[in-house]
């Protein structure tokens, strides 16, 4: 079986490991989701990953509902984001741009408008705004005749990260955000094409990879989803039957790769006991398949290789707090521990200013 630290294939992007920068919303654009200069240096220092799959990115105003994330809708986020890969290129690493509708999970302070969802539905519990959190709003059903107008979008959005110079993109349908909310049970009620059955509610899903496959050509488009269990509110009744069809419609489209996030019952973002269905998935899904959720050694990450349920891993905020994470694993070092607070804060504090082996040590 392949080592973790074995080069692979993700489509056109030739990958030297197979430890894989999982997206991690930071929150260091502008008001405006303009990325800002200390991005700059976040990504480069992160560049011996396997892959960087960058920050969730919104799509459009409508979909963008965190406060300080950065976008890819405007001219001036473009031109902002073309200094980061450029620099992840030069320090010799490769990045893809995830695309992100939050649905019902941002507040209108942020969007500007009402939410949308496949539904007229709320989230329990608040949002992130930039007043602090706030009570999530009852979301407003994309009407059908919407959709072409969110397929518009995803096609512009996939546009602009090329054009910025990212390597592709992955279509964000997971944690519980627009597209997860259109391919679940309890938050899709719909009525329309776009409900109903199981291949109903994948509709949306497949229709969004095929714009963006239309833009950036399947081997530079990947998806994540996140099979088992409650995900921010949305969850599923029959999750293996759901996402079995949700896998297997990539891959007859023939997408780079899929991520799976899958937490455990000892989740740090989420728990749940619901067994986790790469294995099922595996079956059904042919191409590249790489998974996600608190791995943070070298052990358990190999199990998953050794298994031959995954062909490489996500790490996630291990990532954080070691930006070299790739050396960190190959020679056993320490991991360095993240701090919490920092997460979602503004400026360089607990972002840029975690250190490499060599200046940890110096």
């Amino acid at each position: 079986m392949p080592s973790l630290f074995d080069p692979i294939t993700l489509g056109a992007v030739e990958a030297p490991n197979r430890i894989i920068m999982a997206p991690l919303t930071r929150g260091r654009a502008d008001r405006d989701a303009v990325p800002t200069d200390i991005m700059v240096e976040y990504y480069t220092q992160r560049a011996s990953a396997g892959l960087i799959i960058s920050e969730a990115t919104g799509i459009s105003r409508e979909g963008l509902g965190w406060p300080f994330a950065p976008g890819l809708w405007t001219d001036a986020q473009v031109a902002a984001w073309k200094p980061v890969t450029d620099s992840v290129h030069a320090a010799g690493g490769r990045i893809v741009a995830q695309l992100w509708h939050m649905g019902r999970q941002g507040h209108s302070s942020v969007y500007e408008t009402q939410p949308v969802s496949s539904s007229a539905t709320a989230t329990e519990g608040q949002a992130h705004t930039f007043e602090g959190k706030k009570d999530f709003e009852v979301a407003r059903p994309l009407e059908t005749n919407e959709i072409p107008r969110l397929l518009a979008d995803y096609e512009l959005a996939t546009k602009n990260a090329l054009a910025a110079g990212f390597d592709g993109v992955q279509i964000h349908a997971a944690n519980g955000y627009l597209i997860d909310q259109f391919l679940r049970d309890n938050a899709n009620f719909r009525t329309d094409e776009y409900g109903g059955g199981i291949e109903n509610r994948v509709r949306l899903l497949r229709e969004v990879a095929e714009r963006v496959i239309s833009v950036a050509g399947a081997d530079r488009v990947s998806v994540r989803l996140s099979p088992n269990g409650d995900s921010q509110g949305v969850d599923d009744s029959n999750p293996e039957a759901l996402f079995t069809a949700a896998a297997k419609a990539l891959s007859d489209l023939g997408i780079a790769f899929l991520e799976l996030r899958e937490p455990g019952p000892d989740g740090t973002f989420g728990k749940t006991d619901v067994p986790k269905l790469s294995p099922a998935i595996r079956k059904v899904f042919k191409g590249v398949l790489i998974v996600n959720s608190d791995y943070t050694t070298v052990e358990e990450a190999q199990a998953e290789l050794d298994s031959g349920n995954a062909d490489a891993i996500t790490f996630g905020r291990t990532f954080i707090a070691n930006p070299d994470l790739p050396e960190r694993l190959r020679t056993g070092a320490p991991l360095a521990k993240d701090d919490a607070k920092t997460w979602y804060s503004q400026g360089p504090e607990g972002y840029i200013d975690y250190p490499a082996l060599e200046t940890a040590n110096a």
